[in-house]
């Protein structure tokens, strides 16, 4: 069924609805009111920016499906943002958390391997017909597309999509399930953020590399701050921006290439120009940290890729529609089923590793989200802290296609 005509169509009224949006957020969540105090000890304000715009979309007032903000918004803030926020990177405290990050990642990733078949299975035992189907309607081909964007990306997806090649009725609900279901656990992962204190005194989750790190990261920041003047302003844009272009067209070159001379890559999805945007925009900002730039945080770089990073949230929100939940609710239950287990095996993985609960949430949402929003959650934990998603995120498209392909096969042994 193609989507009815919004309320409000014209992209720049919406991107004027998504700006007063944060402000509203913004400017109760500053409040000294107590009504809003309390009101923010629970509901963190980064949660509500992913999810106003999300119920204006489900309302029909605003249309993210329709709207070309996000593909505009990602393609120029995202990698800008992960400049900035890379700008003042100190790699050997980042270094000193490889071994829980990559705890979690691999649990991230392998609780959805094997989440995905066991899910089918559950569903199948309840009701065969919901996960049944013949040829292209198997419903294990549609949501192998999910494992493959669950564990890395959009890349992944679109490549398990062309080896699986469920029908069109499978994908399009396929993919209603990755959304919203994605987008519940992200939320939950962002309250979690807002409480992530209350959390690891409850694991006993020891705290103090991550702890150094967000000091020092502070430290450096603080000793480098001064009142910005306009040419500061104007050289964090510039900077972030020029790396943006730069980025984006070394990118595309390289996709390019790999295309027309290592197509066997593409499994690895280095074909993709987003991925090479992402890791090049990543790398420029790491570079600029042992320069001059690195200074460029005293006067705000990380606030200005703040900004941009919420403007990217409110575009993502305004995928959501919540009303697609009831199109197939057999398919929805095999999605939460899915994520109760992944959930179920990083809070026991934290448990026994005495992991903080950032490691918990920024590994799965690497895989669950990938690098559009991997950063997002990092950052609700500490500004500083959002490379370190960017670079598990990074890692889930090197092993998506893979993951995804195997989840797929053991979700075909197990369907009815």
């Amino acid at each position: 069924m193609p989507d009815k005509t919004p309320l409000i169509s014209d992209d720049v009224v919406v991107l004027g609805i998504l700006a007063a949006l944060l402000v509203l957020v913004f400017s109760t969540a500053s409040s000294k009111r107590q009504v809003f105090v309390k009101f923010y000890k629970y509901v963190p304000a980064l949660m509500l920016c992913y999810f106003l715009p999300g119920l204006l979309n489900t309302a029909g007032v605003i249309s993210g499906s329709q709207s070309k903000l996000y593909p505009v918004v990602s393609a120029y803030l995202l990698p800008a943002s992960l400049v900035l926020f890379t700008l003042s990177l100190d790699l050997r405290e980042i270094w000193k958390l490889r071994k829980k990050a990559g705890i979690m990642f691999l649990a991230s990733a392998i609780s959805i391997m094997i989440g995905g078949p066991i899910a089918l299975y559950i569903v199948s035992l309840l009701s065969p017909s919901t996960v049944s189907g013949e040829g292209a309607d198997a419903a294990w081909r549609g949501l192998a597309t999910v494992a493959g964007t669950w564990i890395g990306g959009g890349a992944n997806q679109a490549a398990l999509y062309a080896v699986f090649k469920p029908s069109p009725a499978l994908f399009s609900a396929c993919v209603a399930v990755d959304v919203i279901i994605a987008s519940l656990w992200m939320a939950i992962l962002l309250f979690g953020a807002g409480i992530s204190g209350r959390i690891d005194r409850y694991f006993k989750a020891d705290t103090s590399t991550l702890d150094t790190l967000k000091e020092k990261m502070e430290q450096f920041r603080l000793s480098s701050m001064r009142m910005p003047v306009l040419s500061d302003s104007m050289i964090i844009v510039g900077i972030a921006l020029a790396a943006t272009g730069a980025s984006r067209w070394l990118g595309n070159l390289m996709a390019a290439w790999i295309t027309q001379t290592a197509p066997q890559l593409e499994k690895f999805s280095l074909n993709s120009g987003f991925l090479w945007t992402v890791l090049l925009a990543t790398t420029i900002g790491v570079l600029l940290s042992f320069t001059r730039a690195r200074k460029l945080e005293g006067v705000g770089a990380s606030r200005i890729g703040t900004v941009f990073l919420y403007f990217l949230i409110a575009t993502i929100g305004m995928q959501m529609d919540v009303w697609s939940i009831f199109s197939q609710p057999g398919l929805f239950l095999v999605g939460f089923i899915w994520i109760s287990i992944h959930g179920l095996v990083l809070l026991l993985v934290s448990k026994l590793t005495r992991s903080p609960f950032f490691f918990m949430a920024v590994g799965s949402q690497s895989c669950i989200g990938g690098p559009a929003s991997a950063p997002v959650v990092a950052s609700a934990f500490h500004t500083s802290l959002a490379p370190v998603g960017v670079l598990l995120a990074i890692c889930g498209y090197a092993v998506g296609t893979y993951g995804g392909y195997l989840c797929a096969i053991l979700m075909k042994w197990v369907s009815p």
